[in-house]
């Protein structure tokens, strides 16, 4: 039977058109497929994105890259001609299974619209040309949606996202005047990474508790960044910078937990899960100041699978233990593993033993059939783009979870192994003997993958985060002693009108001045 798309990224209507397409099938511009976020003028994002789905001239989608070169071509204009925009529209990413990724990043925004057209040649696909009713923003636009029911409709953001439910269970009412007495004496010492923010309409407010704390660039930014689009709820919170969650208080303790806010979870902590700095920025800066991104990644996963290298592979630094023992057992097993050290910090007595490896691209990891995720510190950051490359991801038993983990089952999105990697060997030679079946999960968990981590649903997440946050407080967050307006950055070389009315500068320097005498 034929793989139907999920129906995230291809709407039921269109999946009675769904089949199996030879290789040889010529492509039909009409009958192909179009759709996703970057189609709607509504969903602002850094870079804003769609789908291609090749179909046959019978009506079959192609389950795989079209005979020859890749005649697909989308071209991005002003529908006014007195309107000039720089939009960077790249080449479409083959994601090598019949389905493309268009990619657009604006960097001024049009108050007339945009006209899309998608061709086939010089044939147009689909519905083209696609017509956005302008205003469309670009992302540095200051100009919020002040209706969130609004906004979370445009972007289609799931009903439900059970790994936030979970985390609020423990904090039926937030007290923040306890988080105030407590939090800076528990966990804002010298050694302390926590950021103090205050969040008053819609503007950013923050100070910092605890030597380590450059990282706030990164929450910065995507607050900033949510904060341009839709109107946030009033909120008073602290963000752990730091690798390990931090609350370890049980529910029935007295004290109680505090609802610290992280970027990884853990089995024996009650921190509130937010995606991971790693996977914000480079979706802030995709197409722009990074290679690796949620997007970038789906059309560079190396050769297809018939034509994979047949080894586990793994790259990474010495951050835990379980990474040297891959490469012991790379150097006594190296027709089933390919694994090495790129650089020692924790174990730097062990690299004369072990040796380092040469750093290595992060697309070549999908040259190989089969990849080792095993915890760094915490959880491995890398998981994420792992999981949507089309290798088999062997998944290394972990107590520490990121903010997706939840909706991955084992043996049908990757398979798992032991924390002390004892079983390994035996996985890798299963997914030898069993190619059909092993094929079959990583295809399952890519497609997972694909859905779970469009870009826009993290910021649909981000939004639900504070929102649930914001009902449970039991008093009105303020702006304290010490916080700082985290200001939106200039960009006046960027056309930007919004059509509703911001405060000035002076008005916010204002408003902060009041809020503090109250």
């Amino acid at each position: 039977m034929p793989r139907l798309p999920r129906a995230a990224l291809l709407p039921l209507q269109l999946a009675l058109l769904v089949g199996a397409g030879a290789p040889e099938a010529s492509v039909s511009a009409p009958r192909s497929l179009v759709w996703g976020p970057g189609l709607r003028p509504g969903v602002v994002l850094p870079v804003r994105y769609f789908y291609l789905q090749a179909v046959d001239s019978e009506g079959l989608n192609l389950t795989r890259s079209p005979p020859g070169q890749t005649l697909f071509k989308v071209v991005i204009k002003s529908l006014s001609p007195k309107e000039l925009v720089r939009i960077h529209v790249p080449k479409p990413l083959d994601r090598n299974d019949g389905t493309f990724l268009v990619r657009y990043r604006m960097y001024e925004t049009v108050s007339e619209g945009l006209k899309i057209e998608v061709l086939y040649g010089d044939e147009h696909v689909a519905q083209s040309p696609y017509i956005l009713k302008g205003p469309v923003y670009h992302e540095y636009c200051e100009c919020p949606e002040e209706d969130p029911q609004a906004w979370q409709k445009t972007l289609s953001c799931p009903a439900k996202e059970p790994q936030i439910a979970k985390d609020f269970t423990s904090f039926p009412s937030i007290n923040l005047q306890q988080m105030l007495n407590e939090v800076p004496k528990r966990f804002g010492d010298e050694r302390g990474a926590i950021v103090h923010y205050t969040i008053l309409n819609n503007h950013i407010y923050r100070r910092s508790l605890g030597k380590y704390t450059d990282f706030k660039m990164f929450s910065d930014e995507i607050l900033l960044s949510l904060a341009r689009k839709v109107l946030l709820p009033d909120i008073e919170f602290y963000i752990n910078l730091g690798d390990w969650p931090l609350e370890h208080r049980k529910v029935n303790e007295t004290p109680g937990p505090l609802p610290i806010i992280s970027w990884c979870g853990s089995l024996d902590s009650r921190d509130i899960i937010l995606p991971t700095y790693d996977i914000s920025h480079s979706t802030l800066e995709a197409m722009r100041g990074v290679t690796n991104d949620l997007l970038s990644i789906q059309g560079n996963t190396g050769p297809s699978w018939i034509n994979k290298t047949e080894k586990a592979f793994f790259r990474g630094r010495d951050s835990r233990e379980e990474r040297l023992q891959l490469v012991q057992m790379s150097k006594e097993n190296p027709e089933l593993l390919d694994a090495g050290i790129t650089g020692y910090f924790f174990f730097q007595e062990k690299e004369k033993e072990l040796g380092k490896a040469k750093l290595i691209g992060f697309f070549d990891f999908f040259k190989y059939k089969y990849q080792v995720n095993v915890d760094g510190t915490v959880a491995a950051y890398r998981y994420p783009y792992l999981m949507l490359g089309d290798s088999l991801v062997l998944k290394q038993d972990s107590t520490y979870y990121e903010h997706f983990y939840m909706a991955l089952k084992p043996w049908k999105h990757y398979v798992p192994i032991k924390r002390n990697l004892s079983d390994l060997l035996e996985k890798i030679k299963w997914a030898k003997e069993n190619d059909e079946e092993a094929k079959k999960i990583a295809k399952e968990g890519q497609l997972s993958a694909r859905d779970l981590l469009q870009p826009h649903r993290l910021y649909c997440y981000y939004y639900r985060v504070f929102r649930e946050y914001a009902e449970r407080q039991s008093s009105k967050p303020e702006i304290r002693d010490g916080m700082e307006l985290v200001a939106q950055p200039g960009d006046d070389t960027s056309v930007c009108q919004c059509h509703r009315e911001r405060p000035s500068r002076e008005e916010l320097i204002l408003e902060n001045i009041c809020q503090k005498q109250q």
